[in-house]
């Protein structure tokens, strides 16, 4: 029995993936932005360590505290300017 492989190749070479820059630049902000975030989330922590009245003395009040923090943290990344200067940077040295 002969089997034809030029087919199966010929098909296996036609499906290499192109490089969508927009895409690439999507998601390299996307990066950007999570990286500012998880530096607002360490500023946080360290500025938010006194006792807050938001949240009483419970057994899971770190938590609580830490999720509020990264609530923040995401939900400001990107309006500070520092994911907007390190995406310009690494898009310049690609």
């Amino acid at each position: 029995m002969q089997i034809d492989t030029t087919t199966a190749l010929y098909s296996a070479q036609s499906k290499v993936p192109t490089v969508n820059k927009d895409v690439d630049d999507e998601a390299l902000h996307a990066q950007t932005d999570k990286f500012e975030a998880l530096l607002l989330k360490t500023l946080l922590d360290t500025s938010m360590k006194s006792e807050d009245p938001l949240y009483g003395k419970s057994p899971g009040d770190k938590i609580y505290k830490s999720m509020y923090r990264d609530q923040i943290a995401e939900a400001s990344s990107g309006g500070f300017g520092l994911s907007e200067l390190l995406f310009n940077f690494l898009k310049e040295n690609r």
